[in-house]
């Protein structure tokens, strides 16, 4: 397979074939990722909830992103690896931006993903005039959790879907390669798809969208206090994980682990 490229997920838009992500946080299953055939790999700063156990992305740090996109890239020969922006790395002004999005590209991201419409808009043109690919992030923008009052659905009211869509078409204009849809009514997220030339990938928006990504751990079924109703659970790896870590216990304590075939 060859190596997925920003003009691939560009070009998929236009054949009009679904594009897949998935998050990834180390080298095991970012090597999974990549075997599978994802196109998109997305170190996510949802690894401060399902990694580091948070409550939200917010203490997310720059230098954890950087150790994780650094050990997911080791693990990806194919897949594109996009590296989120974490909370406060570019918020502060753009030069800081500029230079954190700059060290996760240093650390293996090929892309990196910023929340926000017209407030990053002025970033966006200067990341990608800088040959910084961009992939935005509209709807449901975790890092503004506090200012939302929690995960609620976004762009329900006429206003809001119309802001929404106009947050996107400048995006598009300022150099997104991509945008993240997360949690908006899925009529929205088909108006806003087909109004783009550039990829929309879904989390909550519905099926129109040209792709869709989910968390792993969600979508593996490792997270199971966690249950939105968009994450399907397409394998079962913490019942499988109990299994195999109870029978571990069982036969150290019946002295049946380590047997001859496992001894020097």
């Amino acid at each position: 397979m060859s190596k997925i490229t920003i003009k691939t997920i560009l070009e998929k838009k236009k054949k009009k074939e679904k594009i897949t992500a998935l998050t990834a946080y180390d080298y095991s299953f970012a090597t999974i990722l990549d075997e599978a055939g994802v196109d998109i790999v997305l170190v996510g700063d949802s690894l401060g909830m399902v990694v580091l156990g948070y409550s939200t992305t917010l203490p997310v740090s720059m230098e954890d992103m950087i150790r994780h996109t650094r050990a997911v890239s080791k693990g990806v020969s194919t897949s594109l690896i996009v590296a989120d922006m974490p909370f406060l790395s570019f918020q502060t002004g753009e030069e800081k931006g500029i230079e954190n999005a700059g060290r996760l590209l240093q650390n293996g991201a090929e892309a990196v993903k910023l929340e926000g419409g017209s407030s990053v808009e002025p970033l966006v043109r200067k990341l990608v005039n800088f040959g910084i690919p961009v992939m935005g992030h509209l709807g449901l923008t975790p890092q503004a959790i506090h200012a939302f009052g929690g995960y609620k659905i976004q762009g329900k009211s006429e206003e809001a879907a119309k802001l929404l869509l106009k947050e996107a078409k400048l995006l598009e204009s300022a150099g997104c390669f991509s945008i993240v849809l997360e949690c908006v009514p899925k009529n929205l997220a088909e108006e806003i798809t087909e109004n783009l030339q550039i990829p929309t990938i879904g989390i909550g928006a519905g099926e129109k969208c040209d792709g869709q990504i989910l968390v792993l751990y969600d979508c593996l079924g490792l997270t199971p206090d966690f249950n939105p109703k968009f994450a399907k659970k397409f394998a079962d790896l913490r019942e499988l994980s109990l299994k195999g870590v109870r029978q571990y216990i069982q036969e150290v304590k019946s002295g049946e682990f380590p047997d001859e075939a496992h001894s020097f």
